[in-house]
């Protein structure tokens, strides 16, 4: 039987480095895409060497994370890295799959004639092909202190529940979400004709309906590069979304990392939950629609929420208490443009667009992981508010959404009156507002304070774009896991 030679795998090292040999740039795939928002963030913790640490980029499929590591290294390259200090594997490759990560490191050591102190950048793509890949990367950000290691992969789950249990105090985690709105208009070339900054957190709609017209593009395929970038893909952004990204997730990824054995059981269940997205669910309701018992269901939503495919946000009530037994929960998807790749394409007029237009704007949050976890929504017997962020210190409401899809609110003061009622039991609130589809402005409510209206489509872009300019992704060596 013929065995892979150790000739072939260094045929494919050199076709996967070429700046060993002098060449310069990208990939052809690479090399004309623009870079993210996430890109300087990422880039700037590879740069900090001084903490060992991997860096681990994880987040769902096809958002982009093999691009952002060529860039890297193009980026490496241009600030006068040499190219024989950079190795790149892709660890999905055949040819790749016998051979253990000291060893590689190892022989490119010897190739170029590097001791123990020169310092070198190591990046495994797609490291989750590799068995017990974890015990191996941490064994080598202990024994190669100068050596920066980065690693990449689609297997979302596997990777953080990985890094956890074998990386503490050896990896960084990084998550590379999907686009977000404002990132979309950058790539297809239409932010400045669309939108006019006003300063650093406020925006003004050039053309409120052709901004709208260009959100629905995004409700349905903008959250995924390939299908921006790519006719043909967005052409069949349904077919592509479903079967690149959910099935492989649900259908492989998922069963392999926790042993499920039914499949379809945790199909049923996601499918569910994707046309409930934005809506509040129980356990009960969940378990007699999707077939799935509760137990099973509560293991089921842990896995989907370790995938990146969706998130629980948690209730409070109009006290902003929290509930002892919570049995409800909302859920979302982390892309609204799952729902269209398993339901069809919404029109401006379905009814489901309020629940994608929350969803939508959840996923923006969901972008900020240090802003997610404060997220709730807030219910009672009178009222409820979709979406309530509550300060991370004091656990008080520090701004409250209510999003529709209508422009009603800025003619019928009684949608206004739940907003009213919950601003009127927290002053700790700075900022109190409802979307609509078209209208910006703002109502005076009883008490003397404000609810500003702001057209959907613009409030999901200004938290996309505001709110990671002020952060950056900020996330520094010692913050790791």
């Amino acid at each position: 039987m013929l065995q892979i030679s150790q000739q072939d795998v260094e045929k494919r090292l050199a076709f996967d480095n070429p700046w060993w040999s002098g060449e310069f740039g990208l990939d052809a795939n690479y090399r004309d895409l623009p870079e993210r928002s996430y890109f300087e963030p990422f880039y700037r913790l590879v740069e900090k060497r001084k903490v060992r640490r991997a860096v681990i980029l994880l987040g769902p499929r096809r958002v982009g994370k093999t691009v952002i590591l060529h860039q890297t290294i193009r980026r490496l390259l241009r600030e006068g890295t040499p190219g024989n200090r950079i190795l790149f594997l892709s660890l999905e490759t055949p040819v790749y799959t016998a051979t253990a990560l000291e060893s590689f490191v190892l022989s490119f050591q010897e190739r170029f004639g590097h001791d123990r102190e020169t310092p070198l950048t190591v990046v495994f793509d797609e490291v989750q092909y590799l068995k017990d890949w974890e015990i191996h990367l941490k064994s080598l950000v202990d024994s190669f202190p100068e050596i920066r290691f980065l690693a990449s992969g689609s297997a979302a789950a596997a990777l953080r529940l990985k890094s956890r249990e074998s990386g503490a105090g050896r990896f960084t985690e990084f998550l590379l979400p999907p686009l977000t709105f404002a990132e979309y208009l950058v790539f297809i070339g239409r932010e400045d004709e669309l939108i006019r900054l006003v300063d650093d957190s406020r925006a003004v709609a050039r053309d409120i309906e052709e901004l709208n017209e260009e959100f629905l593009n995004y409700l349905n395929y903008g959250g995924y590069p390939e299908a921006v970038f790519n006719a043909t893909v967005r052409k069949e952004s349904g077919r592509f979304i479903k079967g690149d990204i959910i099935d492989k997730v649900l259908l492989r990824d998922l069963p392999q990392l926790y042993g499920i054995r039914d499949i379809q059981e945790l199909n049923r269940l996601f499918t569910t939950l994707a046309y409930n997205t934005g809506n509040e669910v129980t356990l009960e309701e969940l378990s007699q629609t999707s077939g799935v018992s509760k137990t099973t269901l509560s293991r089921y939503l842990e896995y989907l929420e370790a995938a990146f495919l969706v998130r629980r946000v948690h209730r409070i009530d109009q006290n902003a208490r929290h509930f002892q037994r919570a049995t409800a929960f909302k859920i979302y998807l982390t892309n609204p443009s799952m729902r269209a790749a398993l339901f069809g394409y919404p029109a401006d007029d379905d009814q489901s667009m309020g629940a994608l237009a929350e969803t939508a704007l959840f996923a923006q949050w969901f972008h900020l992981p240090d802003f997610v976890d404060h997220l709730y929504y807030a219910r009672w017997p009178a009222g409820e508010i979709d979406l309530v962020g509550l300060d991370p210190l004091s656990q008080k409401p520090a701004w409250a959404t209510e999003v529709k899809w209508s422009d009603r609110p800025a003619r019928d003061r009684k949608l206004l009156r739940h907003l009213g009622a919950f601003r009127a039991k927290h002053p700790t609130i700075k900022v109190c507002e409802m979307t609509t589809r078209t209208i910006h402005g703002k109502e005076i409510l009883a008490d003397g304070s404000t609810v500003f209206l702001v057209p959907t489509s613009l409030a999901v872009y200004e938290v996309g774009k505001f709110l990671l300019e002020l952060n950056r992704y900020g996330q520094d060596d010692s913050e790791g896991i």
